[in-house]
């Protein structure tokens, strides 16, 4: 889902991926076991999406692909944020 920046409020329970186009991009943590070992892609297409999310009047949609990382790729990784790691951080700036 897409929020307004400071509309989604971010916890222990979240995990912050990285910025798209400038916007913060977070996921659950719990979600994040599942796809810790996977690139995703985030695209947009046209279509409806099922939520209540930013992008609907729009007439758009998020359509996310993924692949595994090769084990090269694996070694390579930068740990990634809890959302109180990503606060902490973004108050100390």
């Amino acid at each position: 889902m897409c929020f307004a920046a400071g509309e989604f409020r971010v916890g222990g329970a979240d995990v912050w991926l990285g910025t798209i186009h400038g916007c913060d991009f977070f996921m659950s943590a719990s979600q994040f076991e599942y796809w810790q070992h996977t690139q995703l892609t985030v695209d947009v297409t046209k279509g409806r999406g099922a939520s209540f999310s930013l992008e609907i009047p729009l007439g758009v949609r998020f359509l996310i692909r993924s692949r595994l990382f090769t084990e090269e790729e694996s070694k390579h990784m930068e740990p990634v944020l809890d959302g109180e790691g990503y606060l902490a951080r973004t108050t100390d700036s």
